[in-house]
């Protein structure tokens, strides 16, 4: 028969030949002692870190693996992103001045009493720090609001602020970062802060911000103050023990069968 029109014929390929250079032999690497450098890879498990951060790591580890009882647990139940971003906005507003800032008021105070003028002083409305100052505050009833930072070290002096706070029936709440409360106030850090009053345009905003925190912190106390935190195990430990369930798991079946 007569080859069928447009099927065309495929010529098969012919394999080329790698051209190897005879004055190149292969030799496979020897990676013993004076040998070839091994390939490079990951070393970071090696590194030696500084003391700081080998202690860093070591004590959030103890507060996993140990139990920790609802007095410091509470410290672990800080306020949310959204709520502490509007938190801070309005404690900028309330800032101490700086010592730039009194020279300058103090200046402009001297030069107006040189040229026999009066000057009212206002008493500013600012955020008020210092841990006896917030104390004595609170048991005078006269903060509205307190802050309490959950990374101070050591944790006894702020552990019996917030029993303190609800016994007043002042709301408080837990924020992150000490070093954040201290921008604040100037400071490089700040264990606690508050306000005692706001200005009249920041009074709404600030009694949304009070419920809120109320419902997170005060309204939970007693739920915290059972919550024991810790006793988490790591990774190897909680495989092992699945492993035990589930021939124990296995063993009562058959029982049963």
């Amino acid at each position: 028969m007569a080859p069928k029109k447009g099927v065309k014929t495929v010529a098969a390929k012919k394999k080329t030949e790698k051209v190897v250079n005879p004055l190149f032999e292969k030799r496979p690497k020897q990676f013993g002692i004076g040998g070839a450098l091994p390939p490079k890879k990951d070393l970071h498990r090696f590194v030696r870190w500084p003391q700081v951060v080998r202690i860093q790591r070591k004590r959030r580890i103890l507060k996993q693996r140990l139990k920790v009882p609802p007095a410091l647990n509470q410290f672990t139940k800080t306020l949310d992103k959204n709520l502490a971003t509007t938190l801070f906005k309005m404690l900028l507003k309330y800032r101490p001045e700086d010592k730039a800032e009194k020279k300058e008021r103090l200046l402009k105070r001297a030069q107006a009493e040189s040229e026999g003028k009066t000057v009212e002083a206002k008493k500013p409305i600012v955020v008020k720090y210092g841990l006896n100052h917030v104390t004595y505050l609170i048991e005078q009833n006269k903060a509205q609001l307190v802050i309490i930072a959950h990374d101070v070290d050591p944790i006894e002096l702020v552990v019996w602020l917030p029993a303190l706070c609800r016994k007043m029936e002042i709301p408080y709440c837990i924020v992150k970062g000490k070093s954040r409360l201290g921008t604040i106030v100037n400071q490089k850090t700040a264990a606690a802060l508050c306000l005692t009053t706001v200005k009249n345009e920041d009074k709404m905003e600030f009694s949304r911000i009070l419920e809120a925190i109320k419902a997170n912190f005060n309204d939970k106390y007693d739920e915290y103050r059972k919550k024991w935190g810790g006793g988490i195990m790591g990774s190897k430990s909680q495989a092992k023990t699945k492993a035990k369930e589930r021939v124990l798991a296995k063993e009562a079946a058959q029982r049963m069968n």
